[in-house]
């Protein structure tokens, strides 16, 4: 799921679907659905209930209540069985990915932050399974374990910058499953803008 409306330049837009509505919106603030709707992402945008199941390690039965609601909701797109079962679709078209409207009204803004409060919650909890994993890599090229946060002062062209290569690290997450991918990864990021403080005034 993309967490934001305003940093994709040019044709990327066309690639988006915004979620406006407060009650979709609020669908959203479920760690299960968001996990639901980012893995459809991962495997292209389509796939079957069993696969998604498979993916998050959970019982089939026990998603069709969240893929429904989805799907009711517009979220998702019903689409014919196959062998495989039940099968989803992203947004309204193939290949469509979801983007979070954030200034819709007020009653959408205050759940969009709630959808964020859960994500970076889910960012927590992969970092300490990851982190109690002897071998997870933590150094090198390799390295798929990085937690950190950094401030300083830009211009639009490095703020312009700053947001396509957080476009193209989701790029490169989103697709289906290809030969050599073998290792699942997990990113999550939140860029703000800050309001500086006034240098503090010394005494004479």
């Amino acid at each position: 799921m993309t967490p934001s409306r305003k940093s994709y330049p040019g044709d990327a837009r066309r690639k988006y679907q915004d979620v406006r509505s407060t009650e979709q919106i609020k669908l959203l603030v479920s760690p299960v659905r968001q996990d639901i709707i980012d893995t459809l992402e991962s495997l292209g945008g389509e796939a079957d209930i069993a696969s998604i199941a498979a993916e998050l390690g959970r019982p089939p039965d026990g998603l069709y209540y969240h893929f429904e609601l989805l799907a009711n909701a517009g979220l998702l797109q019903r689409i014919e069985a196959d062998a495989d079962g039940r099968r989803y679709r992203i947004g309204t078209g193939k290949g469509a990915k979801l983007r979070l409207a954030y200034r819709a009204d007020a009653r959408s803004e205050e759940a969009v932050t709630k959808v964020v409060d859960r994500l970076l919650q889910t960012a927590k909890r992969d970092f300490h399974n990851a982190m109690d994993e002897p071998d997870t890599i933590i150094e090198g090229e390799a390295r798929e374990l990085w937690a950190g946060r950094n401030k300083g002062w830009v211009n639009q062209k490095k703020l312009a910058e700053i947001n396509r290569l957080l476009e193209r690290a989701q790029q490169l997450l989103q697709g289906p499953r290809r030969a050599g991918c073998d290792k699942l990864v997990s990113l999550s990021f939140v860029i703000a803008p800050l309001k500086a403080k006034p240098g503090r005034r010394k005494r004479g």
